[in-house]
């Protein structure tokens, strides 16, 4: 099953999130094929990161709380908000998608 993780970074956490980025990049890259999507949301006007949004392969919304609780960046208390919910993928590239 899929889950949406939707995480936005507290105020004034651009330092925060610079010193642990590689740290967060390391574990999501470990994780494989378990990460359909991933990358940071961004402010408003595009130029700071501002957030991250991951696609996440998991057996339960509960182990994809768990693989969040363990990212660096919540370690660290980057993120003011954390959204975790199942997600299903319409959409691909424009056409739909074949399951």
């Amino acid at each position: 099953m899929l889950f949406a993780i939707h995480c936005l970074d507290k105020p004034l956490s651009t330092a925060l999130r610079a010193v642990t980025r590689d740290d967060h990049l390391a574990y999501v890259a470990a994780s494989g094929d378990k990460i359909r999507i991933a990358g940071p949301l961004m402010s408003e006007d595009g130029t700071a990161m501002a957030g991250s949004f991951i696609v996440l392969e998991a057996a339960s919304v509960e182990e994809a709380r768990l693989w969040n609780a363990n990212d660096p960046y919540t370690k660290v208390g980057l993120f003011g908000r954390v959204d975790v919910r199942p997600f299903n993928w319409t959409l691909a590239d424009g056409r739909k998608r074949e399951v």
